[in-house]
C-alpha cells in the first residue's frame, strides 16, 4: 500500500472536493451567546443547494477571532444537525457554543445532508444515489465543509490564519478528514471516531457506522492513520474511550501506529496529542471537554 495523498483521496471521494462554492449567505436572525453574536444563516451554493448554518462570532469592533468549523454528529438522530452547537446532544457534556465564545473562538456549524432541515431525502437514499453515480455522500459532506471553511476564512470577523476543525463521532470523522484534505486547518480535535477501518472490519465492529461513511475502494488504498497523518505537522488531538464500539483498543492502536509514524517522519511528534480513557464509551467526558478546549486554546 502506497502512502495516500490528497489527489488520490479526492478521486475516491468522487472528485467532489473543491466543486462546492458558497455564492451567498443570508442572515435570517441574530441572537447572543456569552456576549457574542449567533447568526442564523442560509448559505446558498452555486449549484442551488441551500445549507442552514450557525455562525458564532465576536461583536462588531472586536479584533478578528480564531475560528473552527464545528462538525455535528450523527447519533442516528436525523432531527439534530447544526442545533448541536447551541443545544448539544446526549453524548456531549453540554453545548460547545458558550465554551468556545468565552475562549474567543468563533465557529461555523453547517447542517449536513440528511440532517435537521435537510433530513429529506434521507441518508440511505442519498448514499445509494451517490454511490451509483460515483459520488459518495461522504465526499459531498466533505466538499460542503471545505466550502464552509473557505467562507469562514473570508469573513472580516475571522483571522484566516488561525482556523481549526472539531467534532464528535461523525463530526469527528469529518473533522480529521477535512484537516487531512485542507491545509488551511491549523489544528483539529476529534472525539469518539478514530480507528483503523480494516481492523474494525476484522473485528466485526464496523457495522455501527452509517452508510454515509462508505468510500468505495478505500481500504486497499489508505488506512485511517495514514489519512489522518496528512495533517502532520499541524496540531491534532485524538480523543477516545476504550469502551466505545467505534474505537475498540486494537483498532484504535492500529490507527495510532500509522498516525504516530506520520508525525515522527515529519519531525512534529509534539504536535500530536491523545486523550484516551479506559472506562469511557461513545461519549464525551468532563476531562475530554477540558482537554479539547485547552488544545484549541493552544493550537489556534
Amino acid at each position: 500500500m502506497t502512502k495516500p495523498d490528497r489527489q488520490m483521496l479526492n478521486a475516491l471521494l468522487g472528485h467532489q472536493i473543491g466543486t462546492v462554492e458558497i455564492a451567498d449567505a443570508a442572515r435570517s436572525g441574530r441572537s447572543g451567546i456569552a456576549g457574542w453574536y449567533l447568526d442564523d444563516l442560509r448559505l446558498s451554493c452555486a449549484d442551488g443547494t441551500s445549507i442552514p448554518a450557525f455562525f458564532l462570532h465576536p461583536p462588531k469592533g472586536a479584533p478578528p477571532a480564531r475560528a473552527v468549523v464545528y462538525c455535528h454528529a450523527h447519533g442516528n438522530n436525523y432531527g439534530v444537525g447544526r442545533d448541536e452547537l447551541i443545544r448539544g446532544r446526549p453524548a456531549l457534556q453540554a453545548p460547545y457554543a458558550a465554551d468556545l465564545a468565552t475562549r474567543n473562538i468563533a465557529a461555523l456549524c453547517m447542517e449536513m445532508p440528511c440532517f435537521g432541515e435537510r433530513a429529506r431525502p434521507g441518508e440511505t437514499a442519498l448514499a445509494k444515489a451517490g454511490l451509483w453515480s460515483g459520488k459518495p455522500l461522504f465526499g459531498r459532506m466533505l466538499a460542503e465543509l471545505a466550502a464552509g471553511l473557505g467562507w469562514l476564512a473570508a469573513q472580516p470577523e475571522i483571522d484566516a490564519g488561525r482556523l481549526g476543525a472539531m467534532g464528535l463521532s461523525m463530526g469527528g470523522t469529518h473533522a480529521w478528514w477535512l484537516a487531512a484534505l485542507d491545509a488551511r486547518i491549523r489544528a483539529v480535535a476529534h472525539m469518539c471516531c478514530f480507528a483503523d477501518l480494516e481492523t474494525l472490519v476484522d473485528l466485526g465492529a464496523h457495522d455501527g457506522h452509517g452508510i454515509y461513511m462508505m468510500v468505495p475502494g478505500l481500504l486497499p488504498r489508505a488506512r485511517s492513520g495514514q489519512i489522518a497523518g496528512l495533517v502532520a505537522p499541524r496540531a491534532q488531538l485524538v480523543c477516545a474511550g476504550l469502551q466505545d464500539w467505534s474505537t475498540p483498543a486494537t483498532a484504535l492502536d492500529a490507527g495510532l501506529v500509522d498516525l504516530r509514524a506520520a508525525y515522527r517522519i515529519s519531525g512534529s511528534e509534539t504536535t500530536l496529542e491523545t486523550h484516551i480513557e479506559e472506562d469511557l464509551g461513545h461519549a464525551e467526558s468532563a476531562a475530554m471537554r477540558a482537554r479539547v478546549l485547552d488544545f484549541l486554546d493552544r493550537g489556534l
